[in-house]
Parts: structure tokens; C-alpha cells; sequence
């Protein structure tokens, strides 16, 4: 059997809109994502179809507590250092540092809060992998400016980065720009602010507001370096391939184009300029793409390594509208009848996260980085309090098997953090019952719950998995 490299880095994941909460505390301003409510309302305010810039009484919004992180990241980090993490990827709340977006000089209590949080992360030799937008883009840039529709929103972002590099040098060397940046196509405000006007051509507005964040993120790698020689960034792709529904060739060919709809954002950013796929695809969707001199010497500046979330693979055929898995997915799938799902309908595909692997690894010869991996499910504590996460074990299992698979592939894979290493409000659906966690989190998907942390099953087997490198996945 072999067995993970030497100095892989293991850990888990949170992101600032998902855990912190302190929606407003220590200056930080409103971000999208606040705005995002749970309930029947929240699919159209995502997919930007509804207008929502301002908080209403009648609803509960979860990222405003969240898991109350921003109180209690001294605990939950003592509780990372147990399981023997040797990375923490986390993200800064862009709105924590420059609460509206634009202005020209950060927030100090933001800056001394992150500080703080990688202090602590030091402490136990956890690195921070930190991710500068996952889903968060200040409120004051939606109204004022219309987003990443908007090219000043680069010049917003390339200063929002550069103080980060500055701020936390020596603190944090790993770097992600912009997280599962494909799904901007997919849920537009959530994933980039994005809300539409009557009759415009959503494809336009979307790709338009792609390349402005992809001139940014290249920005970013460049000031990166600059700042620091060392600095590692990487982009990030929600992944996991599509699988043609039959042998029809249309299948295929409909398989190919729904991957290629992902891979776009990161054949740029792994590989430099826009693919030759690309000018058919803008031309049938009636996209024209406005750059600026030197766009195209700026998208140069790529990534050091390709980092990626994997939950589920997906299927694709020329007939999609019917048979979706699941209305909580936004990036749409049928349902593959060969594989096992969770509750909330994903495929349960170890296999292809190695078929993943080995797909991005021949295209970009980057190193990766599996930065989200994860089993949302109903945990219920027992009678004694405790968690018998047995299926999420299961999961987690099966996929570190398909790592090391691919490990033994040739590929060189830097380090796996699993998503939601503490309970957190989950991203599609703004439930906290849609639990990822080896730690349990007392809070319900009303807010109701005093937010005690308690360990679960998975905990110890993962610590256990951790201090083997791998070796003991019993």
C-alpha cells in the first residue's frame, strides 16, 4: 500500500460568510451574503434574479451569527490542533478590511483580527491557506458600482489584496484569490454580486464580470510574488467532472461542453490566456468580451498550483431538463444511477475524484490542492450526547483512498483539507442541519441553540488518520 508524501498537509476548511457571523462588529460592513436569507426565499436572490439590498425584518438570515466564529476562534483552532492539523484554510471577509469596498485605507480592528486568528494558527504549526473572496463581496460595491460587472472593481480588489500580502506576511504564505470562482456562472449573486436587469443578456453580464475577476486574480498572483518571493497562490474550481449519460455521442459531446463551462476560469488562470474553446462558445451566446490593453499580458501572470473542492461527480446528457438530482445544487446534474447519494442528492463518487485529479493534472501540470471534500448529512446526538458520524467516516474513507490513488498516479497533491471541519451554515441551502463537521455545532437551522461545540466520531478517526499520514484509515 503507499502512502501519502512527507509534508502532506492535512486539515479542514471554513469560510468567514459561513462561520464568523459579527456581521456587523468590528466595522465590518454587509456582504452579499448577509443578505442571502434561509427559506423559500433564498434560490432567487442567489441566482441574482431578485434584487435584494436591504435586510428585511420577516426573515432569518444565517450568516449573521453564523457559528459565532469571530467570538470563538481561539477554541475551535485549540480543536483543530487536537486532530493534529498541519493546515487551516479559512478566508478573510473582504468587508472586515474595507467595509465598503472602496475605501482607501483599511479597517485596523479587521487587520488585527485576522492577525490574531493566524497568531493562534502559529501557535500549534497549523498554516493558514487563506482564501482573499469566497462569496463575500461588500454590499456598498453591488449598489454603487454593479460588482465585478464593473472594471473598478479590479483596482477595489488588487488594493484589498495587497494589504492582505502586506498585513499577514510571514503569517500566511498560501494563497487562494477567488473560491469556486466557476460558480459565478451558476449562482451569479452569491457567487459575484451579480443581479440582472429585465431583458439583458445574463451570459453577457456573467462573462464580462469573469474576466474583470480573472484580470484581478492575476493581479493578485503578480503583487503575490512581488510582496514576497514565497507566497503561493492557487485559484479554485468547484470540481468534479461530468459523465456522459450514455455512449450517444451528443452525450459525450454535451459531458465535454458542461466541463469545459467549469475548466474556463481556470484554463485561464492555470495557463494564461483565454482557450481557443472559448471564442465559438462567446460567439453562440452573443458574449463580446471588452478588455483593456494589456489584459491579455496581465492574464500571464498564472497560479502556482490548482486547488479545487470535490463533493460529487456529475452527468450530463443532450436531453438536461429533466431528472435533476437536486434544486440545492446549482451547478445541475442528472442523477447517475450507479451511485449511492446523500440526502441531499449528490453522488457519492470516490472514483471520481481520482478521475478528477488525473483529468486536471494532465490538462494543467500544475501541483493540486483538494481544498474542500465532505459529507453533508443529518447528525443527530444520541441519548448520551454523542455523534456516530459513521457514514461521514465512510465518505471521508473512500475519498482519501481515491487521493492516495492518484497520489500513486504521478500526481503531486500538496494537501486535503475536508470542508467544514466544525459544523457551519452550509452554503447551498443556509441550513446548519446540512451538517459536514467533526465537530458538532448546537445550533438549528432558526438560529435556536447555545453554539457548544462537541466532538464527534469522525473526530477521533480523523486525528487518527492525521497522525498516520494516511496509513491507518481504519
Amino acid at each position: 500500500m503507499s502512502s501519502f508524501p512527507q509534508g502532506f498537509l492535512w486539515g479542514g476548511a471554513l469560510a468567514a460568510n459561513q462561520s464568523e457571523g459579527a456581521y456587523q462588529e468590528g466595522g465590518k460592513g454587509l456582504t452579499t451574503v448577509d443578505m442571502i436569507p434561509h427559506g423559500a426565499g433564498r434560490m432567487p436572490v442567489k441566482l441574482g434574479l431578485e434584487k435584494r439590498f436591504q435586510l428585511r425584518d420577516d426573515e432569518f438570515y444565517p450568516s449573521h451569527v453564523a457559528i459565532d466564529f469571530y467570538h470563538r476562534y481561539k477554541e475551535d483552532i485549540a480543536l483543530m490542533a487536537e486532530m493534529g492539523f498541519s493546515v487551516f484554510r479559512t478566508s478573510i471577509a473582504w468587508s472586515r478590511l474595507y467595509p465598503n469596498g472602496d475605501e482607501p485605507f483599511p479597517c485596523e480592528a479587521g487587520i488585527a483580527f485576522y492577525r490574531s486568528v493566524f497568531e493562534e494558527c502559529k501557535k500549534y504549526n497549523i498554516e493558514p491557506l487563506v482564501t482573499l473572496c469566497h462569496f463575500d463581496v461588500p454590499m456598498h460595491l453591488v449598489t454603487e458600482y454593479g460588482s465585478w460587472r464593473n472594471r473598478k472593481m479590479i483596482d477595489f480588489f488588487t488594493r484589498y489584496a495587497r494589504t492582505c500580502f502586506e498585513a499577514f506576511d510571514g503569517l500566511v504564505k498560501y494563497w487562494l484569490t477567488f473560491n469556486e470562482i466557476n460558480i459565478m456562472l451558476h449562482s451569479p449573486f452569491s457567487g459575484a454580486g451579480l443581479v440582472f436587469e429585465a431583458g439583458e443578456n445574463q451570459d453577457q453580464v456573467k462573462y464580462q464580470a469573469a474576466h474583470h475577476e480573472l484580470v484581478a486574480s492575476a493581479l493578485a498572483t503578480k503583487i503575490a510574488h512581488e510582496i514576497n518571493p514565497d507566497n503561493q497562490v492557487g485559484c479554485m474550481l468547484a470540481g468534479g467532472n461530468f459523465y456522459p449519460y450514455s455512449c450517444k455521442p451528443e452525450d459525450v459531446w454535451t459531458a465535454l461542453e458542461k466541463d469545459r463551462e467549469n475548466l474556463f476560469f481556470i484554463d485561464v488562470q492555470a495557463r494564461g490566456a483565454y482557450p481557443a474553446y472559448s471564442a465559438r462558445v462567446f460567439r453562440e451566446k452573443g458574449v463580446v468580451i471588452v478588455k483593456d490593453p494589456g489584459d491579455d499580458e496581465v492574464l500571464k501572470n498564472t497560479v502556482d498550483f490548482v486547488s479545487f473542492s470535490y463533493y460529487a461527480s456529475r452527468c450530463a446528457s443532450a436531453e438536461m431538463n429533466t431528472n435533476n438530482t437536486s434544486a440545492a445544487n446549482v451547478v445541475k446534474s442528472l442523477k447517475n444511477p450507479y451511485l449511492e447519494a446523500s440526502d441531499w442528492g449528490w453522488g457519492i463518487d470516490p472514483l471520481g475524484l481520482r478521475i478528477t485529479m488525473n483529468m486536471m493534472y494532465d490538462r494543467y501540470q500544475k501541483p493540486l490542492f483538494l481544498v474542500e471534500n465532505g459529507l453533508g448529512a443529518r447528525d443527530e446526538p444520541d441519548a448520551n450526547g454523542e455523534i456516530n458520524d459513521d457514514y461521514r467516516i465512510d465518505y471521508l474513507r473512500e475519498h482519501i483512498k481515491a487521493m492516495r490513488d492518484a497520489i500513486d498516479d504521478g500526481i503531486p497533491l500538496m494537501g486535503y483539507t475536508t470542508w467544514g471541519c466544525i459544523d457551519l451554515v452550509a452554503a447551498s441551502t443556509g441550513e446548519m442541519s446540512k451538517r459536514y463537521g467533526f465537530v458538532y455545532v448546537d445550533r438549528d437551522d432558526e438560529g435556536n441553540g447555545t453554539l457548544a461545540r462537541t466532538r464527534k466520531k469522525s473526530f477521533w478517526w480523523y486525528k487518527k488518520v492525521i497522525a498516520s499520514n494516511g496509513a491507518d484509515l481504519a
